[in-house]
């Protein structure tokens, strides 16, 4: 069986560093907020290239807090994408502000920047832009429309650690960028992990009180926060794994070089790369008409896929009250078409061959 993530294979090659560190901790005795975490917090943000970076506890929390930070709340709207992981537009309903829903750009299932500037009203204070798959969002039209419009841009970068954009990193651009560290990621913890990375200081300082009680000094708390915050252990193996991530995104683009030779595509729909992306391939993602027999077809022949996202969010019963209906037409249709092959850095390049054998002898047996 070809797993669609395997932990035991990074097991094998990490285990040492990774019970070296966990040890330094455990012999240390400082488990929240020691040097780890500002080495992570310091490392990390220099590695996007933002003057400040803070550690917090997941990468929706992350977004909850920058949109907190902004002060965007009550009778605000913030526009995003339906097709993502529901941690975006969760992070603008729990600040009681109201989600805007943009459709995808076909080609890169990134927000379509020319529909943008139609959703604008007088209450929008924000872009959240969702580099998904790891594939960056064109940021300059955006970031034009925010100029023009006074409005904020946060980047969601849970999927796209080390993604490039015209030559820099996501999560460089934003207002605030906002990442995740959940174990599948690209740059993952073994547990969950945030962070939010940004080049204002104001902000920054308003941001290290949120997430521990609003604590200005200790027993000094200036407003409500919350307990939001890295712990040293998750943060020694990110520092760990930090040190590899360039290495496990060049084996990701060679996997995906591979898939997109010999794929079949007159079968399947395969990632476009725009000229200005770098992407890190957080996720492979086909298209196909017949996707579950697809699914199904290779996992009979040995292979597991996955479906990032089959029901996009305005379809969720929780987001029901906003009152979508057929207005995001490439949304839907992507959302029924695609399908996630194997990606990861311990995949072995004849594993990818054969996944793509299989693909391809699906459309040998239809005919």
């Amino acid at each position: 069986m070809i797993q669609f993530f395997d932990f035991k294979r990074e097991n094998v090659q990490l285990k040492n560093e990774i019970n070296e560190k966990f040890n330094d901790v455990l012999n240390r005795g400082s488990f929240i907020d020691g040097k780890e975490v500002e080495n992570f917090e310091s490392n990390f943000s220099n590695y996007i290239g933002t003057n400040f970076g803070l550690g917090v506890n997941s990468g929706s929390d992350a977004i909850f807090m920058a949109i907190k930070a902004l002060d965007i709340g009550y009778g605000d709207e913030v526009i995003t994408v339906s097709h993502t992981f529901i941690s975006t537009v969760d992070g603008i309903s729990r600040n009681k502000a109201m989600p805007v829903f943009v459709d995808i750009d076909p080609d890169t299932f990134c927000i379509d920047t020319s529909k943008i500037e139609s959703k604008i009203t007088e209450r929008t204070r924000a872009i959240i832009v969702v580099h998904l798959y790891g594939n960056p969002v064109d940021m300059d039209p955006i970031l034009k429309i925010a100029k023009k419009n006074d409005l904020f841009v946060i980047e969601d970068c849970a999927q796209a650690h080390g993604a490039k954009y015209k030559g820099n990193k996501v999560g460089s651009f934003g207002d605030i960028s906002c990442f995740s560290f959940y174990p599948v990621k690209n740059l993952g913890a073994y547990g969950d992990g945030g962070f939010v990375a940004l080049n204002d200081e104001y902000l920054f300082e308003k941001l290290k009180m949120m997430h521990n009680y609003g604590q200005s000094q200790k027993n000094h708390h200036d407003f409500v926060g919350m307990n939001s915050r890295l712990d040293e252990i998750q943060a020694a193996i990110l520092n760990v794994k930090l040190g590899y991530l360039d290495h496990w995104n060049n084996i990701r683009k060679k996997l995906a070089n591979i898939y997109n030779k010999l794929l079949d595509d007159s079968l399947y729909n395969i990632p476009m790369v725009k000229e200005y992306a770098n992407p890190i391939y957080h996720i492979y993602v086909i298209c196909s008409n017949e996707r579950e027999d697809v699914k199904d077809y290779l996992l009979k022949n040995g292979v597991q896929s996955m479906i990032h996202y089959p029901i996009p969010v305005h379809k969720q019963k929780a987001y029901s009250y906003l009152g979508y209906q057929d207005n995001l037409q490439i949304t839907e249709k992507i959302c029924n078409e695609i399908l996630s092959l194997p990606m990861n850095p311990w995949l072995k390049n004849n594993e990818v061959e054969l996944i793509c054998e299989i693909l391809n002898n699906y459309g040998d047996k239809n005919e």
